[in-house]
């Protein structure tokens, strides 16, 4: 999409606005990663613009929460704007780190019915599903899964799976072709190299075999708590379908990955599959256009797809960011600058250009978007399926719970998926009763 005469109006708006305003130098602080690279070379034109000075901190996906969790819990001024994970919402807000937005958001004009409903939820409010807004959605992600389309449309590996399973070989439709598919791959010969199914999410560390499992979990019927009662977990969190769903996680991560492939999250699974090593990978969308630009996946030979659906629902995990306002920082009125500058429509559709996801319904809603990129559409239909992880206060605790108890299951072979779940039910209510919350 081509927007550079209403991007340069846009700033041109911005300047005058900025014009008698003193320059300060502020830091936005994020993850180390492709999209970080994009915003740096997208923020000279608010430099430029307003006369304010951009400084980055990225810190690597594997330290960023600890890093980041542990400069606001100190109060710490490094950071004028940051761009929290989607799980640090409820900390943000109930723990005073981030500048609630409403007055400012009604004061500019910006409202968040202009952007895509589930990163509102998922990004900007707290409690969630109230108007009470601590952030600007920033950067949509989900995972979906990426494949060797070069390797699909080969006619004899397509005969030798139509003989097999009786469908031709294609975009899965169900959790259980995907398994079909990346088990009929497993330790294949393609051209001279053995191969391998599915590159998935088994990091222990940090969020990674949560961010994964979940993705077969919702689709079998697991859910975070009753519906009708918060923090009802017996029978929801260690259902018989959500025990199906860890269950069918252990037999894809057992029957159709990589050797070695058991402490992989975005990196590994991203080397897995640049380098030629799995026909299938799950990952969060933010790496698609570094797929598409590689000489050795890219130009054609990949293909892109939302995670598929379970036997009782069809979700994704939601990833992305939202932006906030550090309430410690010293330049907060040059901070909102910037957050008035990003919620622009003309900056939105630079933002996707340069290889960012915007969030804005007027980037993702225009004629043009689901064709500006070959997985433009798997975007959006990806968006319109997720679901998210806890975004309570005590998220890292939640969270740390269930990387034990998932990854001693499917990586470690320990106990049953049952003993599993219903660990994580004693963990996770041990926790809220320590909240307050039940």
């Amino acid at each position: 999409m081509k927007n550079s005469l209403k991007y340069s109006v846009a700033a041109a708006a911005l300047m005058t606005m900025a014009g008698t305003a003193s320059a300060d130098d502020l830091t936005l602080c994020w993850a180390s990663w492709d999209p970080a690279n994009a915003l740096i070379e997208l923020s000279k034109d608010f430099e430029a613009a307003s006369g304010h000075s951009m400084n980055f901190e990225f810190v690597p996906w594997p330290n960023f929460a600890d890093r980041m969790l542990n400069e606001l819990n100190s109060g710490g001024k490094l950071c004028d704007l940051m761009i929290g994970d989607s799980q640090w919402i409820g900390g943000g807000a109930e723990n005073g780190h981030y500048v609630k937005l409403n007055d400012f958001f009604d004061a500019e004009g910006i409202t968040m019915d202009d952007f895509i409903p589930a990163t509102v939820t998922g990004y900007a409010e707290w409690p969630k599903n109230t108007p009470n807004y601590w952030a600007l959605p920033a950067f949509g992600d989900v995972v979906g899964w990426t494949y060797r389309k070069d390797w699909f449309d080969r006619p004899d590996l397509q005969a030798e799976f139509k003989e097999t399973y009786g469908r031709d070989l294609g975009v899965p439709a169900s959790l259980d072709e995907l398994k079909d598919i990346a088990q009929f791959f497993q330790g294949r010969d393609i051209d001279g190299t053995t191969v391998y199914g599915a590159a998935i999410y088994t990091e222990r560390g940090s969020e990674g075999i949560t961010m994964g499992v979940t993705n077969a979990l919702y689709n079998y019927g697991f859910e975070y708590n009753n519906p009708d009662t918060p923090y009802e977990l017996e029978g929801f969190v260690n259902s018989e379908s959500a025990v199906a769903g860890l269950e069918f996680y252990k037999e894809l991560y057992d029957t159709a990955t990589p050797p070695g492939s058991s402490n992989w999250y975005m990196g590994e699974n991203i080397d897995a599959y640049k380098s030629g090593q799995v026909a299938l990978q799950m990952n969060f969308a933010f790496i698609w256009p570094g797929v598409e630009a590689d000489p050795n996946v890219g130009g054609g030979k990949s293909g892109y797809f939302p995670n598929p659906a379970g036997p009782n629902g069809h979700f994704a995990q939601l990833g992305g960011q939202g932006i906030s306002v550090v309430s410690y920082s010293d330049k907060q009125d040059a901070a909102l600058e910037y957050i008035k500058w990003f919620a622009q429509p003309e900056i939105q559709a630079r933002w996707w250009e340069l290889g960012g996801y915007s969030a804005l319904k007027a980037v993702v809603e225009d004629p043009g978007f689901a064709t500006s990129q070959p997985y433009a559409q798997t975007f959006l239909d990806s968006m319109a399926i997720v679901k998210d992880f806890w975004a309570e206060p005590a998220y890292a605790e939640l969270l740390l719970a269930m990387q034990q108890r998932v990854h001693d299951y499917v990586i470690a072979g320990n106990g049953t998926a049952q003993q599993a779940l219903d660990g994580l039910v004693k963990d996770w209510t041990e926790t809220f009763e320590d909240e307050g919350k039940i």
